[in-house]
């Protein structure tokens, strides 16, 4: 069992490794994705993609890392508790985010793009294509991933099979994921549970069970079972992701790209202290999440709206533009949002008599 200094305490190098993973999808939107996916020319740099376009690998490391904070942050939680940590945690900033993206599409996308008041309100629901809209920005599918993972392990945990019935739930899990992907491929299987992605969270949340100290041969087995079908997902992802963008995937090297990414995080999770400034890793993992939410659709409305004669200085002024707002975004809006949401929540949990964590447990921390 982990002291208590060690379980309210950050796993610093992951916060690193998040930044690591947001530059990596970055690198994919502007050296490959937006010339393939939306036909202006030199929204991206094509020179990179030999590189660029193994960069979507970013999201199913963000995947793993989620896996990890996500069985750290639920540890003595009850499911109420646990559902506010997440709520407050990924609306507020997604809210702002969304709405900041809305308002340079209106103001600076014509003519290349366009919103509607009716695409922001449908946006506020994240799953924006349930209500007949688009996704203010098509990088927030990943987050309607998330919210659904966060779905499933809040009921579990209401169920009393969190985290005590792992050893039985990434069986089945993976059970599911491999039934589907096989065979039918069905849409509604694939979106209930996660089948695109649920062996990387399952590589995270097993990585807790090591972090936490646990060992053995069914763990071992496990994670030998998840790391495969994190591989097997990686490539399917890339013959899905080829038809819509002209690429061509080397499986080898996605393969490669998967396993070293989930090798880093694991070593990642040993790592006692970076030897940086607190504060400075502190703000490389916050900013990440609003980094995520803002660079590409706003970056390529901004990208369009100068038609630069060098795209490679207008790249990395959007980057760095886009990295001091999100910074910005995570200290002014981000921090004392989610303070408020958190605390207003768990005053109406506790009126209404619902306990936030579990007793005789040590206190949770969280690690994102």
């Amino acid at each position: 069992m982990l002291s208590e200094a060690r379980r309210t305490s950050r796993v610093e190098a992951l916060d690193l490794l998040r930044l690591a993973a947001v530059l990596g999808v970055l690198l994919y939107h502007f050296g490959f994705w937006g010339p393939a996916s939306h036909g202006v020319p030199q929204v991206a740099l094509p020179w990179l993609t030999p590189v660029a376009k193994y960069g979507y690998l970013g999201v199913p490391a963000f995947f793993v890392i989620s896996g990890f904070v996500i069985a750290y942050s639920a540890e003595g939680r009850t499911a109420t508790g646990f559902a506010i940590a997440r709520f407050s945690r990924i609306y507020p900033t997604f809210v702002f985010c969304m709405t900041l993206t809305c308002l340079a599409i209106a103001f600076l996308g014509v003519p290349h793009f366009d919103t509607s008041a009716t695409q922001w309100l449908a946006n506020l629901f994240i799953a924006a294509p349930a209500l007949g809209q688009p996704y203010m920005d098509t990088s927030y599918w990943s987050l309607v991933i998330e919210v659904m993972f966060y779905a499933w392990v809040a009921l579990l945990i209401a169920a009393g099979l969190f985290p005590r019935g792992i050893n039985l739930i990434i069986p089945i899990w993976l059970g599911i994921t491999l039934a589907n992907e096989l065979t039918v491929d069905a849409p509604l299987v694939e979106k209930l549970f996660m089948t695109d992605d649920s062996g990387f969270f399952a590589v995270g949340l097993l990585i807790y069970q090591f972090y936490r100290g646990r060992r053995g041969a069914v763990l071992y087995g496990l994670f030998a079972l998840s790391i495969g079908a994190a591989v097997f997902q990686s490539i399917h992802k890339a013959v899905k992701l080829a038809p819509h963008t002209g690429g061509v995937f080397d499986p080898w090297t996605v393969a490669a790209v998967c396993l070293a990414s989930i090798a880093v995080i694991f070593m990642a999770t040993r790592i006692r202290h970076v030897p940086l400034p607190p504060a400075l890793v502190l703000a490389a993992g916050g900013l990440t999440y609003p980094l995520y939410l803002l660079h590409m659709q706003f970056g390529y409305v901004l990208f369009t709206r100068q038609a630069p004669a060098n795209p490679v200085l207008m790249v990395v002024a959007i980057i760095v533009g886009m990295t001091l707002l999100a910074w910005m975004v995570w200290r002014y809006v981000e921090r004392p949002a989610q303070r408020w949401v958190r605390d207003f929540l768990s005053g109406r949990a506790s009126r209404f008599g619902w306990p936030l964590k579990l007793r005789a447990t040590v206190g949770s921390g969280e690690s994102a």
